[in-house]
């Protein structure tokens, strides 16, 4: 038998932190470390990085074949990784798992100069090579102050190219300005958006001095036709002869999912653009599958032609390789082709939303995930081990369709450059008590549907979503920075906020649990009449024993009226985003809460009296940073020794485990 003695040193240890130091200090002091999971699996996955992927296509380690380098800007996986290709010069390769080189360079673009890739910031070039990798950047001295020329930039991509073909590298800049757009709340009633667009613009700055002694002359917009090249926000100008005809042409990306194309209808020194057009091929529009993209130009199949190796917002990296075919000036390019790597961290798309269940009935936890896509995905669980074995992600279909809520031109309160976004987030549970498993889901809009189950225990089936109703007392309380209304009975909370299915009042029936349209934490119970399921108007029975509000962050602000647990105060783009499970983590027989911050916060129930329940801030459960954004908790036992252990989704799309640090 373990000595009593280490539990009672403990005991008295955190005693001594909640009188001396408080309990948030004393919550840091005492927790264990976030391990992140692996596939312990042989499959191979996406090529991946974190939330937003700036590829850069080189010979890194100067072997003869290309490799990728991913800049990758956001946390927790912030860095620049090397994806070394073993397999040569082969069209996909498979590459091995990414090794973290440094820091990631913000706005990192490549350039080719006499064939020598060389690696550009604003106003910085930087060693590329093995030798000094990323080391001692060297100024480039262009004169033009681009903050006075944009109040507002979000993208600012440096690149060289001889432009005129004089034998000089010029500069060239894409500028991705969102002045006018601002950033949320400007739908109208009919749900048009009343701010401007993003501005996507090229400048060139020509080299009026030599190879080596580069003089750089006041930069200007390009024009195509008579007027100002523009695409959606950030531009990542390409420059290549895209149509074989012997000059260069520039392709644009942009914040969203497509390509613009300016044919040189000039010649290779006195280049003049044709007005852009979209990249189309046999299946229409060329898009890539989310957003913030950012295109490289690069003959990566060595035919002649300029293929596009594209970085995706999930931190994916796709392959467009170019036809050979040309159709009036247009290059035509396939379909994009996403990398893939050998197994390592087990991911799925960026900000996911995990919930551990055993969705198949075969006696282990899997886990049902959203994202920022807006996909749900199953990763099961091979083999119910300690850790387990990951299959890698697939989608969920409802009616034989993957689901994929997306915003569209305005369902994100924050403008329709998030039109790709999904940010699904869910619960698992029997919501008709039939028998089977359903999601219970909520997105960007705020809508909150459930997806019924017909399938069988070991193989669900999904259907169409249905949206989860209340028995309102009259019309549907929504969000005040809503420009559409409820339909019906339908329930429309905070965006991008969890649904918690749970049988609160342990009366067999499953109730909800979230925020309601103003961020306060409800209880919608569960009743049945006349043989029917209905879910009653909330009450907010939570209560913060501080009488704090919270932002998506975790940051408290003023105190909440009458103390009720106000998850978020903040209104429009910042409300919502909230993620949190239930689970009685100090073992004292409470639920507890456990909420997502820069990691994780632990709100302690310390007690329940006439049907009000008390939460105290204990803190958050580490000190490791896992989202700039948000992150999204549940709990595992995969040791099955009967206590929750936490694993959270992390920004980088990452599964990261924390033992339960308390005695059991």
């Amino acid at each position: 038998m373990n000595s009593p003695f280490p539990l009672f040193a403990t005991t008295i240890c955190r005693c001594l932190c909640l009188l001396v130091i408080g309990p948030a200090a004393c919550s840091l002091l005492h927790a264990q470390h976030f391990e992140k999971i692996a596939y312990q699996n042989q499959v191979h996955p996406f090529l991946k990085v974190g939330l937003w992927a700036w590829p850069l296509p080189v010979d890194y380690d100067q072997d003869g074949d290309l490799d990728l380098l991913v800049s990758c800007p956001d946390k927790p996986y912030n860095g620049i990784y090397f994806f070394e290709n073993k397999q040569g010069n082969v069209e996909m390769p498979l590459f091995e798992a990414g090794v973290r080189l440094g820091p990631a360079i913000k706005n990192v673009q490549l350039s080719f100069v006499s064939d020598t890739p060389r690696l550009l910031s604003p106003g910085m070039e930087y060693t590329l090579w093995k030798e000094q990798p990323l080391s001692n950047p060297l100024p480039i001295a262009l004169q033009t102050d681009f903050s006075a020329l944009h109040q507002r930039i979000r993208a600012n991509q440096w690149k060289y190219v001889d432009y005129d073909g004089d034998g000089d590298s010029d500069l060239i800049v894409g500028i991705g300005d969102w002045t006018d757009y601002g950033w949320d709340n400007a739908y109208n009633e009919q749900g048009l958006w009343t701010r401007g667009p993003l501005h996507g613009v090229v400048y060139l700055s020509i080299n009026s001095g030599t190879p080596e002694q580069p003089h750089y002359e006041p930069a200007k917009k390009l024009t195509a036709g008579a007027t100002p090249i523009e695409v959606y926000g950030m531009p990542s100008p390409n420059f290549a002869d895209f149509d074989g005809d012997g000059d260069l042409d520039l392709l644009c990306g942009e914040f969203l999912d497509g390509f613009t194309y300016f044919e040189n209808t000039g010649s290779r020194t006195v280049p003049h653009y044709a007005q852009g057009r979209r990249l189309t091929n046999e299946q229409g529009p060329l898009r890539m599958d989310l957003q913030m993209i950012t295109p490289v130009a690069i003959d990566w199949t060595r035919d002649g032609f300029p293929d596009l190796i594209v970085g995706d917002e999930d931190g994916r990296v796709a392959l467009l390789t170019h036809s050979g075919k040309v159709h009036q000036g247009m290059p035509i390019f396939h379909s994009p082709r996403y990398f893939r790597q050998q197994a390592a961290d087990l991911a799925f798309g960026a900000l996911v939303t995990p919930v551990s269940v055993d969705w198949d009935a075969d006696g282990d936890e899997d886990l049902i995930c959203g994202n920022t896509a807006g996909y749900i995905g199953l990763i099961e669980n091979l083999d119910g081990g300690n850790p387990p074995k990951w299959a890698e992600p697939v989608y969920l279909l409802a009616d034989g369709r993957p689901i994929r809520p997306m915003a569209g031109p305005n369902g994100s309160i924050q403008g329709p450059c998030e039109a790709k976004w999904g940010y699904t987030t869910l619960s698992v549970a029997d919501w008709n008590h039939d028998g089977l498993y359903d999601l219970v889901v909520n997105s960007i809009w705020g809508k909150v549907v459930w997806y019924q189950n017909v399938g069988t225990p070991t193989r669900p089936i999904l259907t169409a979503s249905r949206p989860v109703e209340v028995a309102w007392p009259g019309l549907p309380p929504r969000p005040a920075w809503n420009w559409w209304h409820p339909q019906g009975n339908e329930l429309v909370s905070q965006w991008r906020t969890t649904p918690y299915a749970i049988d609160w009042d342990q009366d067999g029936l499953n109730d909800l649990v979230m925020l309601d349209h103003e961020g306060y934490l409800v209880f919608y119970r569960r009743i049945k009449q006349n043989g029917r399921l209905i879910l009653l108007p909330p009450q907010r029975i939570f209560y913060s024993l501080e009488g704090l509000s919270y932002d998506s962050r975790h940051r408290p602000g003023e105190q909440a009226p009458n103390a009720w647990l106000r998850l978020n105060y903040r209104p429009a783009g910042g409300s919502g985003r909230r993620k949190f499970c239930f689970t009685d983590w100090d073992g004292d027989g409470r639920l507890d809460l456990m909420v997502n911050s820069v990691n994780v916060h632990f709100l302690r129930n310390v007690r329940q009296e006439d049907g009000k329940v008390f939460f105290q801030d204990m803190g958050k459960v580490d000190e490791m940073v896992l989202a700039g954004h948000t992150t999204s908790p549940t709990t595992v036992d995969w040791d099955h020794n009967g206590q929750p252990d936490l694993l959270v989704g992390a920004e980088d799309g990452r599964f990261y485990f924390l033992k339960n640090p308390h005695p059991k």
